[in-house]
């Protein structure tokens, strides 16, 4: 024993078998990490590939939820969302999300910019900017009813600086969609906030240093530090901003039930299913919203490769 407590090298070459024997205990014979990802894999399967292969079979039938029986009818439902020009028009109202997506884009970059470096308040602002993602979308809604309704919060604001009868914001056509994409914008634009900071600051301190070095502006260090920093960001950014103006389902449907022209293809897809109890079609509707992120998110991953230029 003092003949290993004397030699280090030894020491090591006598507790080298016992540490491989702890290691294959402990690993078993790689079947362990497995163990561990039984349940969630179980719940990923459960949850979400079996109710999408339902969801297939569902689009080839003309199911109404009800009948145990299901009439195959083939393509015969995706012939009927392309022909009908009333069931894949709504996809126009997903332009008003989609320009206040890219519009939250641009504010959340450039609050995440400013609040990245010293700034007074900066921790208040940033808590007060990302606040709005923690709330209950339906207590959102109902807020915002009380924000846009005629003598409301907004008319109020307005009357204030002598604008007196604007419309009704959620009455009229032409600015119902308006007012439920800006409160997306109020709403989800924290989180966008959130991945744009933590991109921000982890910029290495030296490279901003380098720049002030050699002169270069605040614009130059956004451009040239920060912009090919948070690349990667940027697109994962954008490709959520588009899923989710197509899939946008919450505000409307909450603060007017797609009323006076702000029906969502979502909310036209639950009409269908739970209100017309076309489920067939209803799924149809809903594969083709998927196949529609899935061909984006394909070109996002070609337009945004990674660091070694290989696709993401």
């Amino acid at each position: 024993m003092s003949t290993l407590k004397g030699d280090p090298a030894l020491t090591a070459r006598a507790l080298a078998p016992i540490s491989s024997r702890r290691r294959n205990r402990l690993t078993g014979s790689g079947t362990t990490p497995w163990l561990f990802l039984i349940i969630p894999l179980a719940f990923l399967i459960v949850l979400t590939y079996i109710p999408v292969g339902n969801m297939f079979w569902y689009s080839l039938t003309s199911w109404d939820g009800l009948d145990p029986d299901m009439e195959f009818v083939g393509l015969g439902n995706f012939v009927r969302i392309f022909t009908q020009p009333e069931i894949f028009q709504v996809f126009f109202v997903s332009l008003y999300y989609l320009a206040g997506a890219i519009a939250q884009l641009v504010l959340a970059l450039y609050f995440a910019t400013l609040l990245s470096f010293k700034t007074r308040f900066r921790n208040l602002f940033k808590g007060v900017i990302f606040f709005p993602y923690l709330i209950n979308g339906v207590a959102i809604g109902l807020v915002f009813l009380y924000f846009f309704r005629p003598g409301g919060t907004l008319d109020a604001l307005l009357a204030a600086v002598g604008i007196h009868d604007p419309g009704q914001w959620l009455g009229d056509p032409s600015l119902v969609n308006i007012s439920l994409a800006g409160t997306s914008v109020w709403r989800y634009m924290g989180l966008n906030f959130v991945l744009f900071l933590g991109a921000i600051q982890s910029v290495p301190a030296e490279q901003y240093e380098a720049a002030d070095l050699d002169g270069a502006n605040s614009w130059h260090k956004f451009r040239f530090i920060i912009l090919p920093s948070i690349r990667r960001i940027l697109g994962l950014s954008f490709i959520l901003a588009i899923a989710g103006a197509l899939s946008a389902f919450e505000m409307p449907y909450i603060m007017t039930g797609g009323a006076n022209g702000s029906e969502t293809f979502v909310i036209q897809t639950v009409n269908t299913a739970f209100k017309f109890s076309k489920v067939g079609l209803a799924s149809a509707m809903a594969v083709v919203l998927l196949i529609i992120v899935l061909v984006i998110t394909a070109v996002q991953r070609r337009v945004f490769p990674d660091e070694r230029g290989e696709e993401s």
